[in-house]
């Protein structure tokens, strides 16, 4: 009997410690699955809202609304709750905005948990949504792949600031459609801007970590320093693949409905 109950004593003390008891984690149940996440102390608000909010049950019931093969699993709309069949979702939240809190050393790699946000444009310091989070799936890359990536990066960082300074210049001038001079002079002014744009702000390079991660682990490399990572994957990764591999819509809604159900494990 003694014997017994050292043996059962050994099987909880392991289970007790299964988790580093100096980070939250979550569980994430699913039909397919559970999937079990390490929150970072890096980011103390992100962690500390996705605890209130799963100790809120918050997320129960919801589901899984965008998905997609080799980039990411995503969810966290309350309106899901009660979901219509084939209806576009993505819109709501909590009700509040969380501020960026990136971190260098963090990156999207495959299993890393991040909340959504609105695009720049309307969005321009960042911040998050307050309850819609994805976790990355991405794909392994070639080094040559990431080198065309840097390229690809920058010229859209250039071209969407060259268009920024055209349409000031625009509005600022006046009319070019018929006045060949005053375009050619928006033009120069432009090229000029352009250029001193490009000095002051040189290519970005992928670091070694990343050029490390994204050719070994893989994941999604332009979304680093643009999204808020605040966890990863520990358990039930492959859950994540499964989820990402279903059938879905024009909208990338799964067309079956994979609802979520969120719990801390203490």
């Amino acid at each position: 009997m003694r014997k017994l109950i050292v043996i059962a004593l050994i099987a909880l003390l392991a289970s007790c410690s299964k988790y580093d008891k100096n980070y939250h984690h979550a569980k994430i149940e699913t039909e397919y699955g559970n999937i079990v996440v390490k929150l970072y102390n890096s980011t103390p608000n992100h962690t500390n809202n996705f605890v209130k909010l799963t100790n809120e049950k918050f997320y129960d019931g919801i589901i899984f609304h965008r998905v997609i093969k080799d980039f990411v699993v995503q969810g966290g709309d309350p309106d899901t709750k009660n979901a219509e069949a084939g209806k576009l979702y993505g819109e709501a939240d909590a009700g509040y905005l969380v501020d960026a809190e990136f971190v260098d050393t963090i990156i999207h790699k495959r299993g890393a948990i991040a909340m959504a946000r609105e695009g720049d444009d309307v969005n321009p310091e960042k911040k998050s949504s307050s309850s819609q989070f994805y976790i990355v799936v991405g794909k392994i890359f070639t080094n040559e792949q990431l080198d065309s990536l840097e390229i690809k990066l920058y010229n859209k960082k250039v071209s969407k600031f060259e268009t920024k300074i055209y349409s000031e210049q625009l509005k600022e001038l006046g009319d070019t459609l018929n006045n060949a001079k005053l375009k050619k002079k928006i033009s120069e002014i432009v090229t000029t801007k352009v250029d001193s744009f490009k000095l002051a702000n040189p290519m970005a390079r992928f670091n070694e970590l990343q050029r490390k991660t994204y050719t070994t682990v893989g994941g999604i490399p332009h979304l680093d320093g643009n999204y808020t990572i605040f966890g990863e994957v520990i358990e039930g990764y492959d859950i994540v693949e499964k989820i990402s591999l279903v059938a879905t819509d024009e909208n990338d809604r799964p067309q079956k409905d994979i609802k979520m159900k969120i719990s801390l494990i203490n």
